[in-house]
């Protein structure tokens, strides 16, 4: 570890106490998660947490070799801290000192993909978003995003006994078609709008839209089963990578894109108070922070993207505990889904046999350059490039493994509440690499960022909340130390302002979900 590690790990107090630049603070771990296992879908209804075990070990010896989907009812949030598992049982099931961990669904019972022509393609076991439409006191449908190429979304109706145990009832499982926007791609995290819409996000892991339709490009054999799902047509690039409203949720679920948003790798999006204001944060290595401003309340089919600029305040490789990141906005372009639509439809009817070695059959980086000079004649770069538009215009491209970003609603509306956490799974790379606006030094087991609300829902400042210390690559299966977080995803933001967040990380033995309060 170096000096500058070792300064980071000294501003961190011990299993449950953390000291930070924002303020003295308590971290808990509450729950742990089988072998293997990520913890997705954390979304809290009334006194239930609902959250998800994706990916599990497949020979656990039992029930939880398989991906579930599941709630904690009548949470206890003021629990003890949970223990990290040490005998073989304990690292094999779910465990949590907020209560009892009921299992709603099953991989198997639900996230088969199917092809537009309903042929069976893939089963999933990487359950992520959970969103719950209440219908009516004790009973409501959960909404699952299911992170695949191609992705797909279940909507199961669940009841509520009076003593707490939920149910769900398979014969009204079903998965939500998206034929209609042909498919969608690694269905991630999410958020139920303000207007009670699930928002979920393609998760568009393809930094270079040229290797699209290349036969060598090694992930190919993704591309191809997608073209599988639209029953032989190869797909378009450009209909992937969006947030995705699920209108009429509780009838005919009818999925639309929001090409307006922008085109990235989507982790999440959340919606501001003024129910206009969006922050959508970008995954992958050398990535974006964005903000999209509705032209209505309400409506999020036009608006106006935003791409922040970073500038660091602090030296080169200062520790990533207490370094705040300020932010100022670069507009990127004003757009609809309607006018969007169009351009995306110019590029129909491209397939391998188009792909020339050293070229594009797509928008070329000349297009991008043209554009951020003034001289295209429309704004598709900005939105069906987005990455690369922010770039060109002078945006910070330098994020890397930017999870999920979230407010409380009711909070940040009445000032109880103001502020926006975002989880940074890891600190490296192009956030480490001595150029660029971002330059801090490495911190594998990552940072929860705060960020303080304005009367408009702006923010112009990211804060070091909770931060990971003690990376030691050769200290498996626990190269981040068990008192430490390790690799943030999903964020969960209650209404007493304490910060719920689960790890998706290699480097513990068993996921964590703990409770930060300030």
């Amino acid at each position: 570890m170096n000096t500058r590690s070792v300064a980071a790990a000294m501003i961190l107090l011990g299993t449950t106490a953390i000291a930070s630049t924002a303020a003295a603070n308590s971290l808990t771990r509450v729950a742990t998660v089988p072998l293997e296992a990520e913890i997705t879908g954390l979304y809290e209804h009334g006194h239930d947490l609902f959250f998800n075990v994706q990916h599990p070990k497949k020979d656990l010896g039992n029930k939880f070799s398989r991906a579930t989907v599941g709630v904690i009812a009548n949470a206890d949030w003021a629990a003890a801290e949970h223990a990290v598992p040490t005998d073989a049982a304990a690292k094999a099931t779910v465990l949590s000192t907020l209560g009892t961990y009921q299992v709603l669904l099953q991989e198997g019972d639900v996230g088969v993909i199917k092809s537009q022509g309903g042929k069976d393609l893939l089963a999933s076991n990487d359950p992520d978003f959970n969103g719950f439409l209440p219908i009516d006191a004790n009973q409501g449908y959960l909404f699952t995003n299911w992170e695949n190429r191609p992705g797909g979304m279940s909507r199961a109706m669940l009841t509520r006994g009076v003593n707490g145990n939920w149910s769900a009832d398979l014969n009204r499982v079903t998965m939500l078609d998206f034929s209609a926007v042909n498919g969608t791609w690694v269905n991630c995290f999410g958020t139920m709008s303000p207007w009670n819409t699930p928002l979920s996000s393609e998760e568009l892991y393809f930094d270079n839209t040229a290797d699209w339709n290349n036969p060598e490009y090694k992930y190919i054999e993704d591309n191809k089963v997608l073209a599988a799902y639209l029953e032989g047509t190869y797909p378009n690039p450009y209909d992937y990578g969006y947030i995705v409203e699920i209108t009429d949720p509780a009838g005919t679920a009818k999925p639309v894109k929001h090409f307006a948003m922008g085109r990235f790798s989507h982790e999440n999006a959340v919606v501001m108070p003024d129910n206009k204001t969006v922050y959508l944060s970008d995954d992958g290595t050398g990535t974006v922070f964005y903000k999209f401003v509705a032209d209505k309340a309400g409506d999020l089919s036009a608006g106006t993207l935003y791409a922040a600029k970073i500038t660091q305040l602090g030296e080169a490789g200062a520790p990533s505990a207490g370094t705040a990141l300020q932010i100022s906005w670069i507009e990127l372009a004003h757009g609809s889904n309607a006018e969007i639509a169009g351009w995306i439809r110019d590029f129909d009817g491209i397939g391998l046999d188009d792909y020339k070695a050293g070229g594009t059959s797509y928008i070329t980086d000349a297009d991008v350059a043209a554009w951020a000079a003034g001289d295209a004649a429309d704004n598709r770069v900005a939105f069906l490039e987005s990455r690369k538009a922010a770039v060109a215009k002078g945006a910070t491209g330098e994020f890397r493994k930017m999870e999920g970003v979230n407010i409380n609603y009711a909070g940040a509306a009445d000032g109880s509440v103001p502020y926006m956490y975002l989880a940074m799974s890891s600190i490296d790379k192009t956030m480490s690499d001595g150029k660029g606006d971002i330059d801090l030094a490495e911190n594998k087991c990552g940072v929860v960022y705060e960020m303080k609300l304005d009367a408009n829902f702006n923010v112009g400042k990211m804060v070091p909340a909770v931060a990971g210390h003690g990376y030691d690559e050769a200290n498996t299966p626990n190269a981040c130390p068990v008192d430490s977080i390790a690799n943030p995803d999903n964020v969960l933001v209650r209404a007493d302002g304490s910060v719920v967040f689960g790890e998706d990380t290699g480097k513990h033995e068993n996921n964590a979900l703990w409770i930060w309060k300030r």
